[in-house]
């Protein structure tokens, strides 16, 4: 195996970045650049995760992702880990990207549960098993595992997930979707108590200081693209057991919430370029089919949520006291 830095440890925040495109759909290089450099720059981040849900990552060709992890180890060096996203409905594809960004100096991978193990609203546990194999026999990246919603019949069930975390020593973390405020503690709980300690990073961004409070280790999200700041200031204040501060930044995040999150939901990152380019960080925003812009309703609400949570161009990635 090629020799690079391990991320065996994560937790804290850990922004999930952006694609951006050109009008003809091509990969903003240089924006990307930009990108990468802001959201590095934040004071306090852990890792950096790439080619995932933010980064459109169903509509990038292998070859692009390929790039993407290039172009992102050309920006961050070692200064900050570099966590490549495995999304893919084929094992041997995940196995070829796994491999690629263990060669390319990746830190770690995200990896999600092929959406063809729900085909039919049933899951075969073999199936993520057999998936887990042909990627830990690629390569000894640390993992963290995306544990999707449960309404989307590709959440693990957690005998299943508690066993997958015990076969496969790579699996450092979850990052947990699953929508169930119960399950979510008694995840939490369990993987904590395995013989080999599993963490939790959560991606409940709608009620992120309740989710943080159960006991979560961090954070993963698309939301750092953003507010990266407020999310390690949060995440700080919550570790101390701060609860008054801990709710005073918590004001500060709810109107973003509202900007980037409510329904439908599927239009969260698109919602997130919106606001770069309304704050000057990103000159254009651009999404690729069958993704669509945002209406000029709804960039309008973007703004007002922007201005009520009191964010700015020149304090968008500065540490907030």
């Amino acid at each position: 195996m090629t020799s690079v830095s391990h991320y065996d440890n994560p937790q804290g925040v850990i922004p999930a970045v952006l694609m951006p495109f050109t009008a003809d759909m091509g990969i903003n290089e240089k924006a990307y650049r930009n990108h990468l450099a802001d959201i590095s720059a934040v004071e306090g981040i852990s890792a950096i995760t790439i080619n995932g849900h933010a980064a459109e990552v169903a509509s990038l060709t292998v070859d692009e992702q390929f790039r993407a992890i290039s172009v992102t180890k050309e920006v961050l060096q070692e200064r900050v880990p570099t966590i490549v996203a495995v999304y893919t409905n084929s094992s041997l594809e995940a196995a070829r990207i796994a491999r690629k960004a263990q060669d390319e100096g990746a830190n770690g991978l995200l990896v999600f549960p092929p959406e063809i193990m729900s085909l039919g609203g049933h899951m075969r546990p073999e199936m993520i098993q057999e998936h887990y194999k042909r990627i830990t026999d690629a390569s000894d990246l640390p993992i963290i595992h995306y544990q999707f919603p449960l309404n989307s019949n590709l959440a693990i069930p957690l005998p299943t997930l508690l066993e997958l975390c015990e076969r496969f020593p790579s699996i450092k973390a979850i990052k947990d979707n699953c929508g169930d405020g119960n399950l979510h503690e008694r995840q939490i709980r369990e993987l904590r108590a395995l013989d080999r300690q599993v963490r939790t990073l959560t991606t409940h961004s709608g009620w992120l200081l309740g989710s943080l409070a159960l006991g979560c280790d961090g954070l993963l999200s698309g939301a750092g693209s953003v507010i990266a700041n407020l999310q390690v200031a949060l995440c700080r204040a919550v570790k101390a057991g701060d609860l008054n501060a801990a709710k005073a930044i918590n004001e500060k995040i709810y109107p973003t919430v509202r900007a980037f999150y409510d329904h439908p939901l599927l239009d969260m990152h698109n919602r997130m370029k919106e606001a770069l380019v309304i704050l000057g960080r990103w000159e254009e925003a651009y999404v690729r089919p069958p993704l669509v812009k945002p209406t000029d309703a709804e960039i309008e609400k973007i703004r007002r949520c922007l201005a009520q949570a009191g964010l700015t161009s020149e304090t968008l990635y500065k540490k907030v006291a």
